[in-house]
Protein backbone atom coordinates (compact mmCIF):
# COMPACT_ATOMS: atom_id res chain seq x y z
CA UNK A 1 0.00 0.00 0.00
CA UNK A 2 1.89 3.10 -0.98
CA UNK A 3 0.67 6.79 -0.30
CA UNK A 4 0.19 9.53 -3.02
CA UNK A 5 2.66 12.50 -3.30
CA UNK A 6 1.87 14.66 0.05
CA UNK A 7 0.32 12.25 1.83
CA UNK A 8 1.15 10.33 4.73
CA UNK A 9 0.73 6.65 5.59
CA UNK A 10 -0.62 5.74 8.84
CA UNK A 11 1.05 2.73 10.20
CA UNK A 12 -0.10 1.43 14.04
CA UNK A 13 -1.58 3.79 16.58
CA UNK A 14 1.56 6.09 17.34
CA UNK A 15 3.00 6.24 13.99
CA UNK A 16 2.90 8.53 10.64
CA UNK A 17 5.26 7.09 7.84
CA UNK A 18 6.20 10.18 5.62
CA UNK A 19 4.86 10.10 2.17
CA UNK A 20 6.62 7.34 -0.13
CA UNK A 21 7.85 5.68 2.77
CA UNK A 22 9.16 2.31 2.82
CA UNK A 23 9.28 1.78 6.69
CA UNK A 24 7.26 -0.22 8.73
CA UNK A 25 7.40 1.59 12.28
CA UNK A 26 9.68 4.38 13.46
CA UNK A 27 12.06 2.34 14.57
CA UNK A 28 12.28 0.37 11.41
CA UNK A 29 12.79 3.93 10.14
CA UNK A 30 15.39 5.02 11.89
CA UNK A 31 17.51 1.25 11.76
CA UNK A 32 17.40 2.18 8.03
CA UNK A 33 18.34 5.68 7.62
CA UNK A 34 21.23 4.87 10.04
CA UNK A 35 22.76 2.29 7.74
CA UNK A 36 26.09 3.80 6.07
CA UNK A 37 26.54 3.81 2.44
CA UNK A 38 30.29 4.16 2.68
CA UNK A 39 32.78 3.59 5.72
CA UNK A 40 31.62 -0.17 6.95
CA UNK A 41 32.97 -1.90 9.45
CA UNK A 42 34.04 -4.32 6.68
CA UNK A 43 35.56 -1.26 4.10
CA UNK A 44 37.64 0.04 7.01
CA UNK A 45 39.17 -2.83 7.90
CA UNK A 46 40.16 -3.69 4.27
CA UNK A 47 41.24 -0.28 3.72
CA UNK A 48 43.60 -0.42 6.59
CA UNK A 49 45.48 -3.22 5.85
CA UNK A 50 45.76 -2.61 1.75
CA UNK A 51 46.90 0.58 3.12
CA UNK A 52 49.29 -1.52 5.32
CA UNK A 53 50.30 -3.05 2.53
CA UNK A 54 51.65 -0.05 0.69
CA UNK A 55 49.07 0.24 -1.75
CA UNK A 56 47.17 3.86 -2.37
CA UNK A 57 43.59 4.63 -3.41
CA UNK A 58 40.74 6.52 -3.73
CA UNK A 59 37.83 6.21 -1.63
CA UNK A 60 33.92 6.20 -2.89
CA UNK A 61 35.31 7.30 -6.29
CA UNK A 62 33.25 7.00 -9.51
CA UNK A 63 35.61 4.82 -12.21
CA UNK A 64 34.02 6.13 -15.29
CA UNK A 65 33.28 9.63 -15.72
CA UNK A 66 29.27 10.11 -16.15
CA UNK A 67 29.13 6.93 -13.64
CA UNK A 68 26.58 7.32 -10.88
CA UNK A 69 28.28 4.36 -9.35
CA UNK A 70 30.89 4.44 -7.01
CA UNK A 71 33.43 1.89 -6.07
CA UNK A 72 34.74 1.57 -1.98
CA UNK A 73 38.83 1.47 -3.03
CA UNK A 74 39.79 2.60 -6.73
CA UNK A 75 43.20 1.72 -8.04
CA UNK A 76 43.12 4.42 -11.50
CA UNK A 77 46.19 4.03 -12.48
CA UNK A 78 45.69 0.27 -12.75
CA UNK A 79 41.99 0.03 -13.69
CA UNK A 80 40.94 -2.18 -10.35
CA UNK A 81 37.74 -1.42 -8.45
CA UNK A 82 36.57 -2.51 -5.23
CA UNK A 83 33.36 -3.05 -3.85
CA UNK A 84 32.96 -4.65 -0.37
CA UNK A 85 29.02 -5.41 -0.82
CA UNK A 86 27.06 -6.00 2.23
CA UNK A 87 25.02 -9.11 2.36
CA UNK A 88 21.72 -7.94 2.63
CA UNK A 89 21.62 -4.83 0.50
CA UNK A 90 23.63 -7.01 -2.21
CA UNK A 91 21.64 -10.41 -1.55
CA UNK A 92 24.50 -12.83 -0.05
CA UNK A 93 23.68 -16.21 -1.07
CA UNK A 94 24.91 -17.54 2.45
CA UNK A 95 23.27 -14.75 4.65
CA UNK A 96 20.80 -13.19 2.84
CA UNK A 97 17.19 -13.61 4.55
CA UNK A 98 14.17 -11.13 3.44
CA UNK A 99 12.59 -9.13 5.53
CA UNK A 100 9.02 -10.75 6.98
CA UNK A 101 7.49 -7.23 6.68
CA UNK A 102 6.93 -5.62 3.21
CA UNK A 103 8.62 -9.14 1.75
CA UNK A 104 8.02 -7.52 -2.09
CA UNK A 105 9.53 -4.39 -1.92
CA UNK A 106 12.44 -6.23 -0.72
CA UNK A 107 12.56 -8.76 -2.84
CA UNK A 108 12.11 -6.24 -5.93
CA UNK A 109 14.64 -3.49 -4.00
CA UNK A 110 17.91 -6.30 -3.57
CA UNK A 111 16.95 -8.30 -6.97
CA UNK A 112 17.68 -4.30 -8.46
CA UNK A 113 20.60 -3.82 -6.25
CA UNK A 114 21.67 -7.30 -7.51
CA UNK A 115 21.14 -6.14 -11.25
CA UNK A 116 23.03 -2.93 -10.70
CA UNK A 117 26.16 -4.55 -9.21
CA UNK A 118 25.63 -6.87 -12.82
CA UNK A 119 25.17 -4.33 -15.18
CA UNK A 120 28.18 -2.09 -13.10
CA UNK A 121 30.79 -5.50 -13.54
CA UNK A 122 29.81 -5.30 -17.18
CA UNK A 123 30.24 -1.84 -17.84
CA UNK A 124 33.67 -2.07 -15.88
CA UNK A 125 34.78 -4.69 -17.40
CA UNK A 126 33.84 -3.63 -20.92
CA UNK A 127 36.56 -0.36 -20.39
CA UNK A 128 39.19 -2.83 -19.73
CA UNK A 129 38.72 -2.63 -15.60
CA UNK A 130 39.51 -5.50 -13.22
CA UNK A 131 35.91 -5.43 -11.10
CA UNK A 132 36.82 -7.41 -7.33
CA UNK A 133 34.15 -7.79 -5.18
CA UNK A 134 33.79 -8.89 -1.61
CA UNK A 135 30.89 -9.70 0.95
CA UNK A 136 31.43 -7.98 3.94
CA UNK A 137 31.41 -11.44 6.07
CA UNK A 138 35.12 -12.12 3.58
CA UNK A 139 38.26 -12.06 5.76
CA UNK A 140 39.91 -8.44 5.19
CA UNK A 141 43.40 -10.15 5.35
CA UNK A 142 42.28 -12.88 2.71
CA UNK A 143 40.78 -9.60 0.63
CA UNK A 144 43.56 -7.59 1.31
CA UNK A 145 45.59 -10.15 0.16
CA UNK A 146 43.89 -10.28 -3.06
CA UNK A 147 43.69 -6.75 -4.06
CA UNK A 148 47.28 -6.97 -3.68
CA UNK A 149 48.03 -9.10 -6.12
CA UNK A 150 45.48 -7.64 -8.46
CA UNK A 151 46.71 -4.13 -8.31
CA UNK A 152 50.99 -5.44 -8.56
CA UNK A 153 49.87 -8.04 -11.38
CA UNK A 154 48.18 -5.01 -13.12
CA UNK A 155 51.40 -2.85 -12.72
CA UNK A 156 53.96 -4.99 -13.51
CA UNK A 157 51.34 -6.01 -16.95
CA UNK A 158 50.99 -2.55 -17.78
CA UNK A 159 54.86 -1.62 -17.60
CA UNK A 160 57.19 -2.84 -20.11
CA UNK A 161 60.34 -3.90 -19.64
CA UNK A 162 62.86 -1.05 -20.16
CA UNK A 163 65.15 -1.82 -22.80
CA UNK A 164 68.32 0.45 -24.11
CA UNK A 165 67.38 1.85 -27.13
CA UNK A 166 69.63 3.98 -29.74
CA UNK A 167 68.63 7.87 -29.55
CA UNK A 168 66.42 8.34 -32.37
CA UNK A 169 67.14 12.46 -34.07
CA UNK A 170 63.99 14.04 -35.47
CA UNK A 171 65.05 12.90 -38.53
CA UNK A 172 64.34 9.28 -37.91
CA UNK A 173 67.53 7.84 -38.67
CA UNK A 174 69.27 6.20 -35.72
CA UNK A 175 72.65 6.52 -34.37
CA UNK A 176 74.39 4.26 -31.36
CA UNK A 177 75.29 6.03 -27.95
CA UNK A 178 78.40 5.62 -27.00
Amino acid sequence: MSAEAGEEQVVGDDWTAPAGSWASSAANRRSMLGNRSRDTSPELALRSLVHRAGLRYRVAAKPIKGMRRTADLLFRPVRVAVFVDGCFWHGCPEHFVPPKTNPEYWREKIGRNVARDRDTDARLAAQDWLVLRFWEHEDPAACADLVKQAVDGRRHHQRPARQSTPDIPADGAAREVG
